[in-house]
């Protein structure tokens, strides 16, 4: 059953930000939620025939010809409380400035049936795994760059790299490795209580966090294994909506754990001939492949390069579902950078 489709249609970002907000926290992935600010857009956007579930518009957006396309509700925000004005009878007009609250629950009581009020309940957490068949495409920069970009869309994101030496903190701002010797200890031993053992150590920046260790994992004495322990028990808590998992390029049976544990595994890949040639003998090593737990996306893309992607020499065993164009100036970007890349934005999305 699809989901239903809302649009909140207002200019005034600051305005209609707390009622998205307030949607994804009651419904969370249950409905599809849209924000058009543009009014050209909105204008561009029905200049065709449209179907909607909901539809929460302003007066300065609002033309009575909306009538003629199919939409559920309509809920008219306007700037005026009167109640002797003459309304049309298939638009609900709301007081835009009582209390988001109030408006909230006018819309959702005067929506339960498209909105399935009763059904709706919150989704457990997914493991996101970001993997490739070889180092150096960029798995780290669409790791981090997704989970700042779920985290922009309200959701609550563990970002853990699982490397056997850990870099990928030169692009935050708090670069420094874990330093109690009383983590170290916990995660060498691996109980069971091993994602409390670190809960207390993880940081925000853009998103939740791991910090670095401050070595090797052969030079701490600490089992690859660690990283799978710690997101299932994490999922386990409740305390996150997705795990994102910046995957190593190895495959042994550890990785075979965190693919096995992860509800979609986004493998990163090049246009490159070597790039292709590893993914497609990675392929040939993985179940499901076309089950739609597997996503591939191209980054790093240049559309003047060769690309051995579409190269009848290499044939492609995989489909790529986004492009995610070259970075430039790699090696002074930051996290925040990443959420406004549109092709990392469009891999999120995927996810969502």
């Amino acid at each position: 059953m699809s989901v239903p489709k809302i649009m909140i249609a207002d200019s005034d970002l600051n305005y209609i930000t707390p009622i998205q907000l307030k949607f994804i926290e009651e419904f969370f992935d249950k409905v599809q939620l849209e924000l058009v600010t543009d009014e050209a857009y909105f204008d561009e956007y029905f200049s065709h025939p449209r179907t909607l579930d909901i539809l929460i518009i302003s007066e300065e957006f609002y033309d009575y010809t909306l009538s003629k396309h199919n939409i559920g509700q309509i809920f008219l925000m306007t700037e005026e409380q009167n109640e002797d004005m003459t309304a049309e009878l298939a638009v609900n007009r709301i007081y835009k400035y009582t209390s988001i609250k109030e408006i909230f629950n006018e819309i959702t009581g005067k929506s339960s049936d498209i909105l399935n009020v009763t059904g709706n309940t919150k989704k457990e957490t997914e493991i996101i795994l970001v993997y490739s068949a070889m180092g150096g495409s960029g798995k780290t920069t669409v790791a981090m760059g997704i989970s700042a970009c779920l985290t922009k869309n309200y959701k609550r994101v563990l970002y853990l790299n699982a490397a056997r030496i850990h870099t990928f903190q030169r692009m935050l701002d708090n670069s420094s490795p874990v330093s109690s010797s009383e983590v170290y200890t916990g995660i060498i031993q691996q109980n069971d209580s091993i994602y409390e053992d670190v809960k207390h150590v993880i940081r925000k920046e853009r998103f939740y966090y791991l910090p670095p260790f401050k070595n090797a994992l052969i030079s701490l004495g600490v089992p690859f294994s660690v990283f799978e322990k710690i997101a299932v028990q994490a999922k386990k808590s409740g305390d996150y909506d997705y795990i994102v998992i910046d995957g190593d390029d190895t495959y042994d049976e550890d990785m075979v754990r965190i693919i096995n544990a992860a509800s979609k595994v986004i493998v990163v890949t090049e246009q490159t001939e070597a790039s292709v040639y590893a993914t497609n003998i990675l392929i040939s090593n993985l179940n499901g492949i076309n089950s739609g737990k597997y996503l591939f996306v191209c980054n790093n893309f240049d559309k003047l390069a060769d690309n051995a992607l579409v190269s009848p020499d290499i044939k492609p065993k995989f489909t790529v579902s986004e492009y995610i164009d070259h970075i430039e100036h790699y090696d002074s970007i930051r996290v925040n950078d990443l959420e406004g890349n549109i092709g990392i934005q469009k891999t999120a999305f995927l996810i969502i």
